[in-house]
């Protein structure tokens, strides 16, 4: 068990602490049962529907329209630590319907929510290009004027839940205005006429990823999220909330391989002696202990500072995020070097942290934008 003193943090409130405790007992009941890396599409369907169930994934698609942030991260934290994929299932589902949740018109959200909240429809968050990741103000997918509605042209990748959500938040360019100020986002059913996932992707981390085609796609005008050419601000203000949940992920991931180190560094012995008497084990030890309790009170400032009513937390976030996933990279490396052999046998807990932490660096904004981001707010 890892230590929850940063439970009693001024950040969170009672409510929080019940959640937190609540979606522990929870995991550790349900998630071994679920998760199974060698069935990723089944297991996230399966998470999906059992947290849906459970009741957590209203935090993910609060019926209220309005983000607790601190539960948002508590429950990715928690389910991080027990699996990369229930981690996963439950924050697509948040970031797929995030635009909606935050800008979607009533119809809209009446129509998708109840299904994602129930964990019945996965969703997905459908941004990135071949050729525009982290530049946004590069995103060439067309949407054109078609009657009372558009077609879509161009391709998405990196897509996570791609090939098995049930709908996806298109960001398409629709030409208002040069670069990012020309973008909206929309709704497309996965079953839409002209989109086709073109591949799934493979990654070291197994995850259901896949690039989509959109061919002369056709999308009614109601199924737009938010106003004509606003779509940058909507990616963004979504982004603002999940940004700083990844760092939440991350920590999750954290914690997990200290909990690991702890425990062999108790039970095995170098020179007829426990590891953990050696000074350098202590040393690595200490740092990976602050590591994460900085990393914590970064990613746990930014979501008190959105709950609070700060409209934006561009920087907090940014800083979340890089903090918190740079600290558990090094983190779990220390574990891999403190598990010797077998931190590196595949299957064992630490290499299994070492992949999925890798891909959090990158995802939602690489590392080197985060500062670039924080960079531009602090010169402003």
């Amino acid at each position: 068990m890892p230590d929850r003193s940063f439970l009693d943090w001024p950040f969170l409130e009672p409510r929080h602490r019940r959640l937190a405790e609540e979606a522990e007992a929870w995991a550790a009941a349900h998630v071994p049962g679920l998760a199974d890396h060698h069935d990723v599409d089944g297991t996230c369907r399966r998470l999906a529907a059992a947290m849906g169930e459970a009741g957590f994934l209203a935090h993910a698609a609060p019926p209220d329209g309005r983000f607790d942030l601190r539960a948002l991260c508590l429950l990715r934290e928690t389910f991080a630590r027990h699996h990369g994929l229930a981690d996963f299932a439950f924050a697509m589902q948040g970031l797929g319907t995030g635009a909606l949740t935050l800008f979607g018109s009533p119809t809209l959200k009446e129509r998708v929510l109840p299904g994602v909240r129930a964990g019945r429809s996965l969703a997905a968050f459908a941004l990135t290009e071949p050729e525009a990741g982290s530049d946004v103000a590069q995103l060439a997918l067309t949407a054109r004027p078609d009657g009372d509605g558009v077609r879509l042209d161009g391709e998405k990748t990196w897509i996570s839940n791609g090939g098995i959500a049930e709908h996806y938040v298109v960001f398409a360019r629709t030409g208002e205005a040069p670069g990012a100020k020309g973008l909206s986002a929309y709704y497309v059913p996965a079953d839409a006429p002209g989109l086709t996932v073109a591949e799934r992707l493979d990654t070291i981390a197994p995850h259901p990823l896949a690039r989509l085609r959109f061919e002369n796609c056709r999308v009614p005008a109601e199924n737009r999220i938010g106003e004509a050419g606003a779509g940058f601000k909507v990616a963004m203000a979504v982004l603002d909330v999940f940004r700083a949940s990844v760092g939440a992920a991350a920590l999750g991931f954290a914690r997990r391989a200290l909990d690991a180190s702890l425990e062999r560094a108790r039970s095995r012995h170098l020179f007829g002696a426990p590891l953990a008497a050696m000074q350098l084990t202590q040393t690595s030890l200490a740092e990976m202990a602050t590591a994460i309790d900085t990393a914590a009170l970064h990613v746990y400032r930014a979501a008190w500072t959105r709950d609070a009513g700060a409209p934006r937390i561009t920087r907090e976030a940014a800083m979340a995020k890089m903090v918190a996933t740079e600290a558990a990279q090094e983190v779990i490396d220390r574990a891999v070097q403190l598990h010797g052999g077998e931190g590196v046998r595949s299957g064992s807990i630490p290499e299994t942290l070492y992949r999925e932490i890798r891909a959090l660096r990158i995802y939602e904004g690489a590392t080197e934008v985060q500062k670039l981001v924080i960079a531009r707010q602090i010169i402003a």
